[in-house]
């Protein structure tokens, strides 16, 4: 009696076989358009990163530019903004975390963590309210710094929040200055 593990293999197996491998390369094809078009289209990933000039702001101006479609603030802010932010103390902040991400997730929400490293007037952060979304509104507020009038929202001169309904502190983006007038964010 022959043992049917040893059997040779048919026509008719080869023919499983190959409808198998062909159908398994027209489900590939079918599905590549659909996973291909989840990529990020060309002007997202130009995006990823911009350099912006800021060489003619001026001490006390801000700027804003948009990065990935969000709105980022630059503000070259004077010593009195400085000194006001640094004389505040951690324990007064609803956010004791500088939600910098240029640093450690657990580093305290002191001035010096939310400013630029060897950049310390220049202050670089997503110009989103963390409460709802809304874009605030800088050098207003009863701290100084931005205001969000949609639900009253305070931030202070290093964009930590001080009053109101949102939950931490405006986000820090991942920037770099390349010279003393030119920062890459992204």
């Amino acid at each position: 009696m022959a043992n049917s593990d040893t059997a040779e293999p048919t026509r008719r197996d080869f023919l499983y076989i190959a409808t198998g491998a062909m159908g398994a390369v027209g489900v590939g094809a079918l599905a590549w358009p659909f996973i291909d078009q989840m990529n990020p289209d060309a002007s997202a990933l130009a995006l990823a990163s911009i350099e912006v000039d800021v060489s003619s702001v001026q001490e006390g101006q801000s700027i804003t530019v948009q990065w990935r479609g969000k709105p980022v603030f630059i503000r070259y802010r004077t010593p009195a903004e400085i000194d006001e932010a640094n004389a505040v103390p951690l324990s007064d902040l609803p956010d004791p975390l500088a939600r910098n991400a240029n640093l450690p997730a657990d580093a305290p929400a002191t001035d010096v963590n939310r400013a630029a490293e060897g950049n310390e007037p220049w202050l670089v952060q997503v110009g989103i309210c963390t409460h709802l979304g809304c874009v605030p509104i800088g050098d207003a507020g009863e701290f100084g710094g931005w205001f969000c009038p949609c639900h009253g929202s305070h931030y202070d001169t290093a964009g930590r929040i001080r009053k109101g309904p949102a939950p931490e502190n405006l986000l820090i983006p991942p920037y770099e200055f390349m010279s003393d007038g030119m920062v890459k964010i992204g």
